[in-house]
């Protein structure tokens, strides 16, 4: 853990991080719908060189991948994408726990143990 946040860090980021989840969350739908395709391209190999849609899912993983990075840049850790679950390091009580927030949450109201999880989630 390089970054421990404050909560009004944490708070200060949540316009940006929404904005990368859904990008995220958006990207990974595409890959998953195009899954079936892809794979069926991938057991095919020998006889062809692929599918059609190869230059797009490739596209679509690489936006993901970024989206990802980016989140990752922030110093957030992301524990679930399709519930947008995040977490930020924090230091309370002179430890170091995670503030927690999911994307539906107005702003970050909840911490847990580094070990606990979102079974743990205690108000702030």
């Amino acid at each position: 853990m390089e970054k421990l946040f404050s909560v009004a860090e944490a708070n200060a980021l949540l316009p940006r991080l929404r904005q990368l989840l859904s990008r995220v969350q958006t990207e990974k739908r595409r890959l998953v719908a195009m899954k079936a395709t892809v794979e069926g391209a991938r057991e095919g190999h020998v006889r062809d060189w692929g599918t059609p849609q190869g230059p797009a899912y490739i596209q679509i993983l690489e936006s993901f991948q970024e989206g990802v990075h980016n989140i990752e840049e922030l110093g957030v850790l992301v524990k679930d994408f399709d519930a947008g679950l995040c977490d930020f390091p924090h230091k309370r009580d002179g430890r170091v726990v995670y503030l927690c927030w999911k994307l539906d949450e107005k702003e970050v109201a909840w911490w847990h143990d580094l070990n606990s999880g979102f079974a743990g989630r205690q108000p702030l």
